[in-house]
């Protein structure tokens, strides 16, 4: 038996968040995606939630979990319960000593001036802004538990790559 990497497909990260109602409330609210699904693991204390870039939202589980599976861009948010509710509990966001790793999701967006305009209006924390250091065409946000979402300028819409 063989198989054809040609046809595999990169279809999601999992992060995982403190707040799933903060966190899902930033990726649909401030980023614009939609929740397709969740799946609560009882014998594990856990809950999956899978957000993606999406017209429209299926009507049925089955087909809402088919969607997930099959495309790429989704992202997985993994909350272990009980975590909501300690106030010293933080992840590791892969972008801080000791432990680097993990740096960053990206977004692509129509305007990138209006899109941190946006941000700004919505008191989102910024990581570093457009006028910030040498690259003035990205920015970087941080989402509720302080993960890297690099925003940058859709080239199909604008025209040019951003590096």
């Amino acid at each position: 038996m063989s198989t054809d990497p040609s046809k595999y497909v990169f279809n999601h990260t999992m992060i995982r968040v403190k707040d799933p109602k903060v966190s899902i409330k930033f990726y649909v609210d401030v980023l614009g995606m939609k929740l397709i699904t969740k799946s609560e693991m009882e014998a594990g204390k856990f809950t999956l939630y899978f957000l993606a870039y999406v017209d429209k939202v299926p009507e049925s589980e089955e087909e809402k979990r088919k969607l997930c599976f099959s495309m790429p861009g989704v992202l997985e948010l993994t909350h272990n319960w009980g975590t909501e509710n300690d106030a010293d509990f933080a992840y590791a966001n892969g972008n801080k000593e000791p432990g680097r790793g993990f740096g960053h999701i990206a977004v692509l967006v129509d305007d990138i001036q209006k899109a941190c305009e946006r941000f700004e209006q919505l008191s989102v924390k910024f990581i570093k802004r457009l006028q910030d250091g040498s690259m003035k065409h990205i920015a970087f946000i941080a989402d509720p538990d302080d993960y890297w979402v690099e925003i940058i300028e859709n080239p199909s819409i604008v025209g040019r790559a951003p590096i």
